[in-house]
């Protein structure tokens, strides 16, 4: 053996040897209990404290390969709000041909008592077993007497036949991590791809090792009428690839407004199969580009074969569209018969778990149950419809091919106008409107052949929203007034989405208890004509929003609607900004001073631009008479900014919120 590689052993088996000596379950300190506060975080609600995973791909004689992950984990609770880390939930893989199987090991919460360490194991009761889908199941454990100062540990186990990709492993998480620790034994058969993520880089260290695996045989041979039971042993050696990645004193991915999805940037490794090769066998290479992955999805027998069924649903389709004649009405009135008719169980996925036949009966279903069901009747209607599959929001940007990839499918129709996008999951969606969900970069839309292409899923053009808001101030500092609020587009789907059959009484509490207004005619215009802007209007009155001082009266004139804070907080960030779509505002605001005052002073115009088209804020004032005009208009042009603009953006809303807390001061005339 090369003298460099028996070198490279030796300090690689050091290492881990060395760092699994400090780093073990069933030694909690007194210090780690005793510790108040995370000592380079002290705003933690819980940290980390080690977390070390390894797995192994190994053979045994009756299983052949398996993959083999096993985690130990330490974690630390300083606050209430850290209690979440006591609950440990994991998906495993169903379908028996490569069923995965879980198990929790070695769970145990520590807590100080008078001076004592006191020991708590988990307990059958705090550990639950469900079936998510008839692909997936999800095991969790809910630690036990976990309170602030709560030491708990657990190791778990997944073994599995599935080898097309290793589980993704992060060395940050949403609070500070002291250790963490990856190890991966790979047998020179199989070849894995790693795909790195974040801006913090581990230490690696690789080595390649020497592996034997001993078979034992039986046979029962007839020697002179006497059969004689004799065992054998053969062998395979094969060299086995290992990689270790160590990271220490990680800080916590603090999430800000207008994130996509904070682990689209956090510190992490996975592998994903590219090829296997054995002795004597021919190498079977894995989809390694888009085209071959799309149409190996669309070949799955809970994809494509679903797309061609139409018997079910072929009378009320034909019913639906027997009173419509013009283009953009037929594929309204597919599209809202689906949404009218089905009921999301809010299961994601892009191939149908009970099939479209069954979910149509039942009226529910899963996301690729319902947009696939959309999809087939729209082509039955004479649409050119295809599925797209995208990854939502919280499953992550789909950067790489690969099956998990993608989480979820939508339905698009081509056209002379171009594109139009549909998901029937969201009751209140309208044609090319997506819930944010499905905001996440781009599709991939798949056709009938096979074949594939990128679908952009960002919007580029500006949701609206427009306020006109009229008030009078009285002497004493009061302030009664008249709101008209209009929304549209993306403004007008969250709306909808968040208050339409909520009680309104419950509404408005929840308004007046964040401005301080007493609310009175409310009224809702539009709330499920979905092709018209959604309007409220409503009076109010205000008795708190102007500071009376030494006779002078102080009010910032777009009263509630003012942004009050800066939502970008962070010195520095590396990931970039995402407001989910192009927004525009518009607020007019037409003030009535009150008889016998006259304005001292009040803010000057101003035009804010960030340059490069991304944002635009104009902010115009003006009296005639004894009335003040405002109008403030704020153009964000892009859904998603680069990191590397964060400072101008984060200076563009400072200033913004700088000139809406500036005052008009009324004096006594």
């Amino acid at each position: 053996m090369d003298k460099r590689l028996v070198i490279s052993l030796v300090v690689v088996l050091f290492v881990l040897n060395s760092y699994s000596q400090k780093f073990d379950l069933g030694k909690v300190s007194l210090a780690e209990l005793q510790e108040k506060e995370h000592p380079k975080d002290p705003s933690a609600a819980a940290a980390i404290l080690f977390e070390k995973g390894t797995v192994r791909i190994n053979y045994d004689q009756t299983d052949g390969f398996t993959m083999n992950t096993e985690v130990k984990v330490r974690v630390k609770i300083y606050k209430k709000e850290g209690y979440d880390w006591a609950t440990k939930s994991l998906t495993y893989y169903l379908p028996s041909a490569q069923r995965e199987t879980v198990r929790f090991d070695d769970a145990v919460t520590y807590n100080l008592v008078n001076g004592e360490i006191i020991k708590t194991k988990l307990k059958s009761d705090g550990e639950f077993d469900e079936q998510v889908n008839r692909y997936w199941g999800q095991r969790k454990i809910t630690m036990p007497a976990v309170k602030e100062g709560s030491v708990i540990e657990y190791s778990y186990n997944i073994k599995s036949q599935r080898f097309d990709q290793i589980r993704e492993w992060n060395f940050q998480r949403e609070i500070p991590v002291n250790y963490s620790e990856y190890r991966t034994f790979v047998p020179e058969y199989f070849f894995y791809n790693p795909i790195h993520k974040g801006f913090i880089s581990p230490k690696l260290t690789q080595g390649e090792t020497t592996r034997t695996v001993v078979f034992t045989g039986k046979s029962s041979p007839m020697t002179n009428h006497v059969i004689q039971t004799r065992f054998t042993q053969d062998q395979i050696t094969y060299s086995e690839k290992q990689a270790t990645y160590q990271a220490q004193d990680l800080p916590a991915m603090k999430a800000e407004r207008f994130v996509n999805n904070i682990d689209n940037y956090t510190a992490s490794v996975r592998f994903e199969l590219s090829m296997i090769r054995f002795p004597q066998s021919p190498a079977k290479t894995f989809s390694t580009d888009w085209a071959s992955l799309t149409k190996t999805i669309y070949d799955y027998d809970d994809f494509g074969p679903e797309l061609a069924k139409t018997g079910y649903f072929e009378k009320e389709i034909d019913q639906v569209l027997s009173t419509e004649s013009a283009q953009n009405a037929r594929l309204a009135a597919v599209f809202n018969y689906v949404k009218n008719h089905m009921t999301w169980n809010k299961y994601y996925g892009y191939g149908c778990n009970d099939g479209v036949k069954k979910a149509f009966k039942d009226k529910t279903g899963n996301m690729g149950e319902i947009n696939l069901m959309l999809t087939a009747m729209l082509r039955y209607a004479g649409f050119n419809a295809n599925p797209v599959l995208i990854s939502t929001r919280a499953n992550g940007i789909a950067m790489f091919p690969n099956t998990t990839a993608f989480n979820a499918v939508i339905a698009a129709v081509e056209t002379d106008k171009g594109m139009v996008l549909l998901d029937a999951t969201e009751k209140y969606s309208i044609p090319n409107t997506l819930p944010l969900r499905d905001l996440n970069w781009f599709g991939r839309l798949i056709r009938k052949d096979g074949t594939s292409t990128q679908i952009d899923l960002m919007e580029s053009s500006p949701s609206r929203e427009v306020s006109f808001l009229l008030y009078s101030i009285k002497p004493d500092g009061a302030i009664e007034g008249k709101v008209r609020n209009q929304l549209s587009e993306h403004h007008a789907l969250d709306f909808r989405e968040r208050y339409v059959g909520q009680n309104t009484d419950a509404y408005l509490e929840s308004i007046e208890g964040r401005t301080n207004m007493e609310i009175n005619d409310y009224e809702r215009e539009n709330e499920l004509d979905l092709g018209k802007p959604l309007v409220e209007k409503y009076s109010f009155k205000d008795a708190k929003a102007t500071e009376v001082i030494n006779g002078k009266l102080y009010v910032s004139p777009l009263l509630f609607l003012a942004d009050t804070e800066n939502p970008f907080k962070q010195e520095k960030r590396e990931y970039p900004v995402d407001f989910g779509y192009p927004t525009q505002s518009k607020y007019s605001v037409t003030i009535e001073i009150p008889e016998g005052y006259a304005v001292e002073s009040m803010p000057k115009p101003l035009v804010l631009s960030t340059g490069d088209d991304v944002g635009m804020f104009k902010y115009n004032i003006g009296q005639t008479g004894n009335k003040i005009q405002v109008n403030v208009t704020t153009d964000i042009n892009t859904a998603i900014v680069p990191a590397d603009y964060y400072e101008t953006i984060k200076a563009f809303y400072q200033k913004m919120v700088e000139q809406q807390a500036e005052k008009i001061v009324l004096v006594k005339a």
